[in-house]
C-alpha cells in the first residue's frame, strides 16, 4: 500500500470528500470493513475537530491527511497549523448509550477515536500539530 496524502481546505465539506477518498484507497487494498469504518469515523471526527477548535471554523486554512501501512499497522496522520491542544486528555465518559437524550455534549469525538484505534498520539512542533492514529491489521 502506497502512502496516501491529501491537503484539504478547512471546510467541513472537504472533510467528507477526504473521507470518501480514503475509503476508496482502503477498498482498493482490500481492508476489512470494520477497519475501513473505524478510519472513516476517526478521520471525520479528527478533521472536524481541527476545523472547529484549531481553526475556529475559518476557511482557507490547510489540513494535511496522510495514510500509510507501517508493518502490521495502518497509520493516519492529520497535520494542521491551528491552535494547538494543550494536551490530549481523552475523557473516560460514562453514559448510557440507550439514553440518547443524556449523552455528553463534548468530548465524544476523542472518546470514540480512542475506542476505535490502538494508538492515539498528539504533539506540536514548530507551529504544526500532528494527530497520529494507528490501528493493527494483524
Amino acid at each position: 500500500m502506497d502512502e496516501f496524502c491529501l491537503n484539504i481546505d478547512s471546510r467541513y465539506e472537504c472533510v467528507l470528500d477526504a473521507a470518501e477518498k480514503l475509503l476508496a484507497v482502503l477498498e482498493q487494498n482490500n481492508v476489512e470493513e470494520h477497519i475501513k469504518n473505524a478510519f472513516n469515523i476517526c478521520l471525520t471526527e479528527a478533521a472536524n475537530n481541527v476545523i472547529k477548535h484549531g481553526y475556529k471554523e475559518e476557511p482557507g486554512r490547510e489540513i494535511t491527511i496522510k495514510f500509510r501501512k507501517e508493518g502490521d499497522y495502518l497509520t493516519l496522520e492529520i497535520i494542521d497549523e491551528g491552535i494547538p491542544r494543550p494536551n490530549l486528555d481523552i475523557p473516560e465518559l460514562e453514559f448510557d448509550p440507550d439514553d440518547i437524550d443524556n449523552l455528553p455534549e463534548s468530548g465524544m469525538g476523542l472518546y470514540i477515536i480512542k475506542q476505535l484505534m490502538d494508538e492515539v498520539n498528539y504533539f506540536s512542533i514548530n507551529g504544526r500539530n500532528y494527530f497520529i492514529l494507528k490501528k493493527s491489521v494483524s
